[in-house]
């Protein structure tokens, strides 16, 4: 007996019926039982398989710790380095920028607070503290390793900061200069560091970085005990015992001996604990002297790299503040309060330009634009810069027929309505400084900076600073602190003893100034960097992205330092 089985077919003929008999059947229903209990071990065995993975997971949460501690003692033994090794890892160009930026501010720091306070006083250790916090770099061991972790690993600290100083190495090794500022910034930063350090800590390091400087037995010590005493600062009969002595060849500690503050014998010297940091320091200037100067002979390698080259350029002299460029004072101020302004809240350097302008009715290409995007930073608007420009230039050699065809249009590009139209920002202090250094009968650059030290005395006593005042300021400017010495100015300038903020920028000295007098500027509110705010940073290009005709190597490099500009804030 057959029994008809309706069987969907994929032919024309849906409605065909096909026969089976009842063995056939019976031989396709135990197929599918079969199938059926495969289908079951089948699963059984993923859910074995999930929950081992599972456990697996467990362990490795369990371990990650462990092996976070043992992956930092492998790469950096010690949180305090000597960089003698450069990174050999991949890391992107988002990461590169934001290592080299975050180290910048935090040489920054350390460059304003030492001249701004003692340096082993409470404040500044306060404030430099506060910012490597801020900045998630490593500055001292955690005492209870049990405690929950919050942030960045300590191992992700300190490949940050491994990486962040040979990033810097590439941008300050261009000129003498930058070498000098570069590595006075990371002696007085390792100084900070190395003193955070325990006795324990110290022959750490020392074991590590192969500095053979051991610490003398208990019994010699007891047997040069007067010696010690009588030769060392800072050490009495009671704190003899209670502090490591590090015995080490006399030509390794120079400085000690020519000012008489160790115990010599024999041919060494018998270091206390807080003294041995002179010896590492010195140890560790010649060693990063000599890096720089290797590094600035392969640069020209490093340049050839499209992606590296505009940030590389930048990074000396980027500004790392706020951007004055973004502001709500547009129109606020009239063309007849300048002359009033300029006197009263103008940094020196604006204050040369704005002189210069007004005596010679004229200013070369470097000051109209060191002058022009101030001026469009404190609020001129466009109209009024043409209408300012015009009416000075035609007092002297310029008619309006000339000005309006050679010069109208670099101001109307400077507000970005001509060319590329780029939104130019006004220069930061580091600009000023660093780029573009003028010439005979300019008079754009720092005053500070650029000016013979006899000149700027003229200066600053036609300006009624007192005697006292300009001997503290060319001080500073004898140290190159430029702008530490405008700071001075502008305290001097408005008789206060404190400012109360590190400069940067001459449109952060005005809105200040007008803050304590009241003036049009005070309410000024600007835009922080587009760095800190990531919803309006433009997205960074696929590492795998293939150039297409749209993203050439020319115009990708072209993009990018475009970007950079908008990064630094320092068109």
């Amino acid at each position: 007996m057959n029994i008809f089985v309706s069987v969907a077919k994929t032919g024309n003929d849906r409605h065909a019926f096909t026969s089976f008999s009842r063995t056939e059947i019976r031989t396709l229903c135990g197929n599918w039982r079969e199938s059926r209990q495969i289908d079951r071990r089948k699963s059984s065995s993923l859910d074995k398989i999930s929950e081992a993975r599972y456990r697996t997971m467990q362990f490795y949460s369990r371990r990650k710790k462990l092996i976070g501690n043992a992956q930092t003692e492998q790469l950096y033994g010690h949180c305090l380095q000597f960089y003698g090794q450069p990174p050999i890892e991949n890391i992107s160009l988002s990461e590169f920028e934001t290592f080299a930026v975050d180290r910048l501010k935090l040489l920054k720091t350390v460059e304003n607070l030492g001249v701004s306070y003692v340096k082993t006083s409470e404040q500044y250790t306060k404030k430099l503290d506060a910012e490597f916090s801020n900045l998630n770099f490593p500055y001292k061991i955690e005492a209870d390793d049990r405690k929950p972790q919050t942030g960045p690993s300590e191992y992700e600290k300190r490949r940050k900061d491994h990486i962040s100083h040979f990033i810097l190495r590439l941008a300050y090794c261009q000129t003498e200069d930058l070498r000098r500022w570069f590595i006075q910034q990371e002696i007085d930063l390792f100084r900070y560091r190395f003193k955070d350090l325990g006795s324990k800590n110290i022959r750490e390091f020392l074991q590590y970085n192969n500095l053979h400087y051991h610490t003398i037995s208990i019994d010699e010590k007891k047997n040069l005990t007067d010696k010690l005493v009588n030769s060392s600062f800072a050490v009495s009969g009671s704190t003899v015992d209670c502090q490591d002595f590090y015995k080490v060849p006399f030509q390794d500690a120079l400085d000690l001996v020519r000012t008489r503050k160790v115990y010599l014998k024999g041919g060494y010297v018998y270091i206390p604990h807080q003294d041995i940091v002179t010896i590492v320091l010195n140890d560790f200037r010649t060693r990063l002297s000599k890096a720089l100067a290797l590094t600035a002979r392969s640069l020209p390698a490093v340049q050839s790299d499209e992606r590296l080259q505009p940030l590389l350029n930048h990074l000396s002299h980027a500004y790392v503040g706020q951007d004055y460029s973004i502001q709500k004072s547009i129109g606020k101020i009239s063309l007849e309060q300048i002359d009033p302004l300029s006197a009263k809240s103008y940094p020196l350097c604006m204050r040369q330009l704005h002189r210069g302008l007004r005596d010679s009715h004229h200013l070369r290409h470097g000051g109209r634009m060191q002058y022009g995007l101030f001026l469009k930073g404190i609020g001129l608007t466009l109209d009024q810069a043409l209408q300012f420009w015009r009416s000075e230039f035609v007092k002297g050699k310029v008619d309006a027929d000339k000005f309006d065809k050679a010069y109208a249009y670099s101001i109307r590009h400077m507000f970005g309505k001509e060319g590329k139209r780029t939104d130019y920002t006004p220069y930061s202090c580091m600009k000023v400084i660093l780029s573009n250094p003028p010439s005979q009968g300019d008079q754009h650059g720092c005053p500070f900076r650029h000016s013979d030290p006899e000149l700027l005395k003229q200066k600053l006593q036609s300006y009624k600073v007192s005697p006292s005042g300009i001997s503290q300021i060319l001080e500073l400017v004898k140290g190159m602190h430029y702008q530490l010495a405008c700071q001075k100015y502008f305290e001097l300038m408005h008789s206060i003893e404190d400012s109360g903020f590190s400069l940067n920028h001459p449109n952060q000295y005005f809105m200040e100034s007008q803050k304590l007098l009241g003036g049009p500027g005070a309410g000024v509110k600007v835009e922080v960097k587009r760095e800190d705010n990531p919803a309006t940073k433009p997205p960074n290009p696929s590492p795998h992205q293939t150039p297409g005709p749209g993203n050439r190597p020319q115009e990708v490099a072209a993009e990018i330092t475009e970007d950079l500009d908008s990064f630094f804030q320092d068109a």
